[in-house]
């Protein structure tokens, strides 16, 4: 309990949710808690709707069932507030992203934040520059591609780099119009 974890009640982000397992995970491995503990932290860590469809789970394992394995709980707790409709739509989401009128780190937190439902169309470093790149607006896109870049970061820096040289050439070029 020393690490403040926040209680799960009602998402409305399917992010949200994975985010909340990530936290009680992490804190439960800090304690070296065996699955069974996590289970009872976790599940002691809802409110709400939430704590409804823990018990709502539990009602459907008989009392003689081995208890419910760390795997089983988030499996489950994922399949309930993630379903597939709600995640496909997160996949269009991030294959419709584009940057408009985000800044570059707008942009690259939005990238990772919808890459998670993504993870097999961005398998490696390759893939994530080329979706990253396909998103940027056209004259960004255009600077950027005839280059090769050694990872992602790399990418997302030189990114940075152009497009903030290109805002301060396009102040400069307002200021002489005006």
């Amino acid at each position: 309990m020393k690490g403040h974890p926040t209680v799960s009640n009602h998402a409305t982000d399917p992010l949200q949710a994975d985010d909340w397992l990530r936290e009680i995970e992490k804190q439960m491995n800090i304690a070296q808690c065996n699955d069974i503990e996590k289970v009872l932290y976790a599940s002691g860590q809802m409110q709400g709707v939430a704590q409804d469809w823990w018990e709502s789970y539990l009602y459907g394992h008989p009392n003689n069932a081995p208890a419910v394995t760390w795997k089983e709980f988030t499996n489950n707790f994922k399949s309930y507030k993630n379903p597939d409709g709600l995640v496909e739509l997160k996949q269009e989401e991030f294959r419709a992203l584009k940057q408009w009128s985000m800044s570059v780190a707008e942009y690259r937190d939005k990238f990772a934040q919808l890459s998670r439902y993504v993870s097999n169309e961005v398998t490696n470093d390759a893939d994530k520059q080329r979706h990253f790149l396909q998103g940027l607006y056209d004259g960004l896109q255009l600077k950027l591609m005839s280059n090769t870049y050694a990872n992602f970061q790399a990418l997302v820096n030189h990114t940075i780099v152009i497009d903030n040289k290109h805002k301060e050439m396009e102040v400069k070029k307002w200021r002489l119009q005006g």
